[in-house]
């Protein structure tokens, strides 16, 4: 397995019931906004736990929350990255070295039902 560039990528989506646009639209900005919010924290934390020899790692690891994205095209997209051409094995280890996580771990932190759903209260 090669991994050229590590990559995660986050997607929500919301159903409402009462079919009005204002308030539609309203929660689609908070879910944004939310998406946003926890893409960047998501990155942050990643950053912070990236295992450092050189740095290398941790200065490539980079995000982006859609539609403008390469990765995240949709409104309700966000990627966080690495593009140090290594950040995969690490996360993940190979024969001859264990795995350091630390995309998974600030995924498993900052992104939960319940957390994105209080950064979606917090922008209503």
């Amino acid at each position: 397995m090669f991994f050229k560039d590590f990559k995660v990528k986050l997607t929500t989506s919301f159903t409402l019931n009462l079919k009005v646009k204002e308030v539609e639209d309203k929660v689609k900005k908070a879910t944004q906004l939310a998406m946003r919010d926890t893409v960047v924290d998501i990155a942050n934390d990643a950053i912070k736990k990236s295992p450092v020899d050189t740095g290398n790692n941790m200065r490539s690891i980079m995000f982006e929350v859609g539609p403008r994205g390469e990765i995240a095209k949709d409104d309700l997209e966000g990627a966080v990255y690495s593009t140090s051409g290594y950040g995969g094995y690490l996360e993940t280890g190979t024969v001859s070295m264990p795995p350091r996580p630390y995309f998974k771990p600030a995924l498993d932190r900052h992104f939960t039902k319940v957390k994105f759903a209080e950064k979606v209260k917090v922008h209503l």
